[in-house]
């Protein structure tokens, strides 16, 4: 898990094995069509991190958090670990610090997460099939498969409206979101399982309810129901 594909930025540490799996699997996998390139997608690509692949028909998993989630003041723990070369312990640290619910936490207002959810629930089904969410207090992870638009451009949708809507309700003229997001790609359906079950336990893990199914704002896709596909 890492941070949004492109604009490279002082900061993150230079990782030359990332660099070389890069290269290798994007010369390994099949080239995008002219098409793809122009509608964003940028197939294999890292920013100093882990690698991401960006093509049409892959579920991803994507966390989103609010621009407070981690304080000014904590930057230099926040700093160490992204540092952290092990990529699954790296990730279950900054996952945990996230669910300390540190800043203001406005999504725990149901006004916001109902904003929130409707926006995600908007092209489901026509820009990207969703499989799960969770909106925590101060972040949402989304588990969907992508159609013919690049994650990036369902982010970037995702949180202006949601910005806008949200800043308007609570009078606020500050950042809403943090600018970049984490994504990993679903390997295999192993990976995937785990994923989802990540997505629908996290609630419970960090106190908010005894029960998955008892957390309000928590998705699971029924798989009897089949989504609509095309833009």
């Amino acid at each position: 898990m890492s941070e949004s594909p492109h604009s490279r930025r002082a900061g993150p540490p230079h990782r030359p094995e990332v660099r070389r799996l890069v290269e290798r699997q994007h010369q390994a996998s099949p080239q995008l069509t002219r098409e793809e390139k122009i509608k964003g997608f940028h197939s294999w690509h890292e920013r100093g991190y882990l690698p991401h692949r960006d093509e049409p028909g892959l579920t991803q998993f994507v966390t989103f958090r609010l621009a407070d989630s981690f304080p000014v003041e904590l930057q230099e723990e926040w700093e160490k670990l992204l540092k952290i070369e092990d990529d699954r312990e790296r990730r279950l640290q900054l996952e945990a610090w996230l669910d300390l619910g540190h800043g203001a936490c406005h999504l725990r207002d149901n006004r916001v997460a109902e904003i929130v959810a409707g926006e995600m629930q908007k092209f489901n089904g026509t820009k990207y099939h969703l499989l799960a969410w969770t909106i925590m207090p101060n972040h949402v992870h989304a588990l969907f498969e992508t159609f013919e638009v690049p994650v990036q451009k369902i982010l970037q949708q995702w949180k202006g409206a949601t910005a806008r809507l949200a800043n308007s309700l609570l009078s606020l003229q500050t950042s809403f979101w943090q600018s970049d997001y984490w994504d990993t790609y679903m390997r295999d359906p192993d990976h995937q399982d785990r994923t989802l079950r990540y997505i629908r336990n996290n609630p419970v893990k960090a106190g908010l309810a005894s029960d998955w199914k008892a957390w309000p704002w928590t998705y699971v896709h029924d798989e009897n129901q089949a989504p609509e596909r095309g833009l």
